[in-house]
């Protein structure tokens, strides 16, 4: 296994990871899978400023995770919102605690002290969406800070999110 920054020519393999989120959860609140070209342009546009890893297993791609921007002002330059995704053929190999190991650390070395990580919640657990998400962040040590109640709209329900944090800084 290794994990190594992203490229834009990832672009496909990631894109053909997060497509199956798309189209059949509502963990992404996206309606329609991105063209390649505008996942490579979000490839690009994040490296610019964080850290965008991917995760190897015999030379295939199983997951990856990032950062970006938290909210645009200044005084919030020291917090990131982070996301992750692993193939869903291989989940539950522990694909998504080492690349969240590894960013933690990559974001301390940039000077971040704050992780949020805003998250589909079910109302009521189904065949799109349950509680894994939260479970996973909450077990890697994120807490709940905030629930937005039927913000989210995707295959006919109505979808609570939640926003967790991890503090993996000082604040001095």
């Amino acid at each position: 296994m290794e994990i190594r920054s992203a490229t834009p020519d990832d672009a496909h393999r990631l894109l053909e990871i997060y497509a199956y989120y798309v189209v059949n959860t509502a963990i992404s609140c996206e309606y329609d899978v991105p063209s390649e070209a505008e996942f490579r342009s979000r490839i690009e546009h994040t490296l610019q400023k964080y850290p965008y890893l991917v995760l190897e297993e015999d030379g295939i791609i199983q997951g990856y995770a990032y950062a970006g921007i938290f909210k645009v002002r200044a005084a919030y330059a020291r917090s990131c919102e982070v996301s992750i995704y692993v193939d869903h053929a291989v989940k539950r190999r522990g694909y998504g605690r080492k690349l969240y190991e590894v960013l933690e650390e990559r974001l301390k070395t940039q000077g971040f002290l704050n992780m949020y990580a805003c998250i589909a919640y079910p109302i009521v657990e189904d065949e799109y969406l349950s509680k894994d998400s939260e479970k996973f962040h909450r077990h890697l040590g994120f807490s709940l800070v905030g629930e937005f109640h039927e913000c989210s709209y995707k295959f006919g329900r109505w979808q609570n999110m939640i926003w967790m944090e991890k503090m993996i800084g000082e604040h001095i």
